[in-house]
């Protein structure tokens, strides 16, 4: 299967660990996985996956908040409808749930057909969450 995984961290940065290890579990089982970053990547080429992942992290500690570049990628892809995905948020803060929602709001928003979302806790969590998707 033909993987985006979109990397939304809280600052622009490079993709973070657990981002990599994410693309890592889904690359162990056969997929062709692409990484995008949301802060310097287009979404006018994500109609061309098969599936697609979020992977973001609140903006701070007491915030539920996401960054503005997960909502921007998302949008500027049309053709999202209907298109299977997975939200994926980082596990930091009080509010990491309502972060969840959030990011899941503006997925559906789009259009997209979200069949599976979770709490990242650390790298090897997120490897393992990453060798289940497809199967």
């Amino acid at each position: 299967m033909r993987i985006a995984v979109i990397s939304a961290p809280s600052i622009r940065k490079a993709p973070p660990d657990y981002v990599k290890a994410l693309v890592k579990g889904m690359e162990s089982m056969g997929h062709r996985v692409d990484l995008i970053d949301a802060w310097t990547g287009d979404g006018f080429r994500l109609p061309g996956y098969e599936y697609i992942a979020v992977a973001a992290e609140p903006v701070s500690f007491f915030s539920g908040k996401l960054p503005e570049a997960a909502a921007q990628i998302l949008s500027a892809g049309s053709g999202l409808a209907g298109k299977k995905s997975a939200a994926f948020v980082k596990k930091s803060g009080l509010f990491t749930g309502r972060a969840l929602a959030n990011l899941m709001r503006v997925m559906e928003k789009e259009g997209m057909m979200i069949n599976w979302s979770d709490i990242l806790l650390n790298p090897p969590h997120a490897e393992a969450l990453g060798k289940r998707i497809g199967a």
